[in-house]
Order: structure tokens, then C-alpha cells, then sequence
């Protein structure tokens, strides 16, 4: 549903919930968007608008989560607390394919709704629409990685998770500020050009800017495609070509597999070197696919791709102690293992 068709089912529900029930609020917490957003004062169901603002809730406040945009596969879910994981998909509210409309919000009686990504005035406008016609509160929260801190310290006032939110924002910050200080050693001229490769054909990426390739601008490397600017799009074989880049990232594996083998791709300088990589996707994409807070171990994971010797961690500790802390499960060396390869 489009904004424009949602717009139309909130005005047709107008008349319906004029008179709904007033929540009772026991504070005002103010949103990444400068809205003062009335916390209920009863809090235990909360509605994400899209895969973004779930998996940050999840890593959270696990228990608060009505359900999923999309349900969960069986390999997923081995990544995943079993009754949360598990549970039901309730469609979007935001982003593509938005598939929950106003009857089925209001449906899962949630207390709470909350966004994560942009807080342009598109997103504004609809959850004032949203919150004004439901009476839910509707808040929204930055996405991107740079204000993981503040997005997880906002998001604790509003579900009463402050302790276990600062602990979370304090692992953001000392990744963010160890990739800064070492990123800032590699002159720009030695940074890799880099490609991000999304779909079957490897030719859909992120221009600059993008919140898909943001992970790629914090380690410096940013995108080949990056100088035409916000969001993704299609690109042309010759314009890979033309940029001929040192390094590509993909987050699928058909066309990691394709690739190597591809003649039309065979002149590229990754492609030649053997410097094509897969990333890894279990639960959550580490580059985006969503880009929400599953993007941070992907750091990690990419700054070892990109600067072999500044990044000497052992990844698999590190994923180990991230899904510990974030997706509230410690994998086994087995898995981490099928997690590192891409698999699933």
C-alpha cells in the first residue's frame, strides 16, 4: 500500500476512532524527531513498522514484540530466541511492500508503535496520520548506525529498558569509535573501491549517501557508485565495468557463486583478484537487508575484508559475544561457522 492509498484508509477510518479511548501516559519522551511521544503508562505490546525498528526492538525488549514484517525462515530462527523468533508475521507499515493496514495495527492491540530509519517528513507526516487516528503512540527513531548510541537510549525510556539500553549503546560506541580511529590512519588514496552487489545479477547497490551503503562510508571505502547520490538503484554491467572495482560485497549468493565464473565479468579487478565476498546474513544481513542494528557486527566483519592488518579480532569471538548480547542466543561453534560462510 502507498502512502497515498494509506492516507485514504486513514481518512475513511477518521470518523471511527475520533472518539477512541485516551491512553494514559506516565511521561513524554521526545522521538529522533523532535515529537514529544506520551508513553503509555501500561507498556507490553509494541508494533514495529518495519523490519528495521523489529530487530532493533528485539535486541532490546524481545518480550514487547507483537510479531514480525515478515515471519522468520527455520535457519533464522536457529539465531533467534525460539518463542520470539517464532512469532507471527503482522506485515509493515513503512518501506517496500508495506502490507499493514490501519484494521490490522489496531488488531494487535498494540501500546506502542515505533519506526526506525529516516525521520524525514514523509515518515513525520505518517505517523502524526497514524497516531492521530489510532490514538497508539507512534515514535521514530534515527537508523542510522552513527546514532546507534541515542536510537537505543531513546528507545529505553520509551519501554523502560534504560539499563539494558545503555549497555547495548555503550558496545556502539566503542566499535564506532575503534572503526573511526582506525580508518582514519589509511590514507583515502589506499582505501579500496569497493562495489556493494545487491540482487541475483549483482547490479542493484546503494548510491552515496544511502543508508544500505552506510556501513561501506564508515570504513572509508564508501561505494563505487556512490556519486550519484541517496538510496538504491539499477546499474548498468559497463558501469561496473567502467569502475572497475578492487573489492565487492554481496549479499547474494547466487551471484557470488556467478560471478567467478561470468565472462562479462571476468576484466573486473575483484573478480580477477578473487576479492568477491558473500556476507554473511543470519539472522539479519551484516551489510543491510535490513539496515538496522545488525549492521554492527558486519563492521567488524568488513574492516577484516578491507584492512586485513588493522583488524586483527578473531570473528568468530566477535559474533559470538555480539549475538549473545543482541540477538539474546550464543551459537555454537557449528554455527557460527555456517554464519560466517554465508550459508542460509
Amino acid at each position: 500500500m502507498s502512502l497515498f492509498d494509506r492516507r485514504a484508509v486513514l481518512g475513511g477510518l477518521a470518523a471511527a476512532f475520533a472518539a477512541g479511548p485516551v491512553r494514559a501516559a506516565a511521561e513524554a519522551i521526545t522521538d529522533a524527531a523532535g515529537r514529544p511521544i506520551a508513553r503509555p503508562a501500561t507498556l507490553g505490546r509494541v508494533f514495529p513498522a518495519g523490519p528495521p525498528a523489529a530487530i532493533l526492538l528485539y535486541t532490546l525488549a524481545p518480550d514487547l514484540l507483537l510479531g514480525w514484517p515478515r515471519a522468520n525462515r527455520a535457519e533464522e530462527r536457529e539465531f533467534l530466541l525460539p518463542d520470539i523468533g517464532s512469532r507471527p508475521e503482522i506485515g509493515r507499515i513503512t518501506g517496500r511492500g508495506n502490507s499493514a493496514n490501519l484494521e490490522a495495527v489496531l488488531a494487535a492491540k498494540p501500546d506502542l508503535i515505533i519506526d526506525v530509519g529516516s525521520t524525514g517528513p514523509t515518515y513525520v507526516s505518517l505517523a502524526e496520520r497514524v497516531q492521530g487516528q489510532t490514538g497508539i503512540p507512534y515514535a521514530l527513531l534515527d537508523g542510522t548506525l552513527a546514532r546507534t548510541a541515542e536510537t537505543y537510549r531513546t528507545l529505553g525510556r520509551l519501554v523502560g529498558r534504560e539499563q539494558e539500553a545503555a549497555e547495548r549503546a555503550a558496545y556502539a560506541e566503542r566499535l564506532l569509535a575503534r572503526i573511526a580511529a582506525r580508518v582514519a590512519s589509511v590514507p583515502p588514496d589506499k582505501r579500496p573501491r569497493t562495489y556493494y552487489a545487491r540482487g541475483p545479477r549483482g547490479l542493484e547497490t546503494g548510491r552515496g549517501g544511502s543508508i544500505n551503503v552506510e556501513s561501506l562510508d564508515l570504513l572509508g571505502a564508501g561505494n563505487v557508485a556512490g556519486a550519484t547520490g541517496g538510496g538504491l538503484a539499477t546499474v548498468s554491467l559497463e558501469q561496473v565495468l567502467a569502475w572497475d572495482p578492487e573489492v565487492i560485497v554481496t549479499i547474494d549468493r547466487d551471484f557470488a557463486a556467478a560471478v567467478r565464473q561470468d565472462p562479462a565479468w571476468a576484466s573486473v579487478k575483484a573478480v580477477r583478484e578473487g576479492r568477491v565476498h558473500l556476507s554473511p546474513k543470519l539472522p539479519f544481513g551484516w551489510v543491510d537487508f535490513p539496515p538496522s542494528i545488525n549492521r554492527l557486527i558486519g563492521l567488524t566483519w568488513l574492516g577484516k575484508l578491507l584492512y586485513p592488518a588493522l583488524f586483527p579480532e578473531d570473528l568468530a569471538a566477535e559474533t559470538r559475544e555480539f549475538y549473545r548480547l543482541f540477538y539474546h542466543v550464543t551459537p555454537t561453534d557449528e554455527g557460527i561457522a555456517r554464519v560466517l560462510a554465508g550459508r542460509g
